[in-house]
């Protein structure tokens, strides 16, 4: 993994519905090696984790530099990196480095992985990008890549959504 793909674990774990074993497991679903490993012991641990996740996007969100660096680096005190070369997992060569020991819970690489990922993201993209979903029962955290920055909605759907109703109602009117 790079780290643009550990940013993407930041946000869906931030995003993610950590009530039950399955919303964690669907928020790691690009990384079975994780998601197929979860218990209820790495949903514990890691709920604080997507708590820290929101607040520093929350302080990105709102520019608040201070905020930022104060929770990022909570983050990474507390899920500090611990690199570990591997050649691979099977008898194929696939050299890459795991942020944690891979031999220790998932939770133990996820929370390493989602803090040296938020940290890398605001240090690659600054404050101006990061936004919350305009729809008003969303909420969800993204990053704006766009040209323009004009981004209002975490997904497609959510601004499908809005925009179908918004027309609906014009033509009700």
């Amino acid at each position: 993994m790079d780290n643009a793909a550990y940013l993407d674990v930041a946000l869906r774990l931030a995003n993610a519905d950590l009530t039950e074993v399955d919303g964690l497991r669907e928020a790691l679903y690009e990384e079975p090696w994780w998601a197929d490993r979860v218990h209820e012991a790495d949903l514990r641990a890691l709920r604080p984790v997507a708590d820290g996740l929101r607040r520093t996007l929350a302080a990105a969100v709102a520019a608040d530099r201070a905020a930022v660096q104060k929770e990022a680096n909570a983050l990474l005190a507390a899920h500090p990196l611990r690199p570990q070369l591997s050649s691979g997992h099977s008898e194929k060569e696939n050299w890459h480095v795991h942020v944690a020991d891979p031999g220790q819970p998932p939770a133990t690489e996820v929370a390493a992985a989602a803090s040296w990922g938020i940290a890398q993201g605001i240090v690659h993209y600054g404050l101006e990008r990061w936004g919350r979903c305009a729809a008003e029962d969303c909420g969800k955290f993204f990053l704006d890549t766009s040209t323009n920055r004009a981004k209002r909605f975490c997904s497609a759907r959510c601004a499908n959504r809005v925009h179908v109703a918004a027309f609906r109602s014009r033509k009700r009117d």
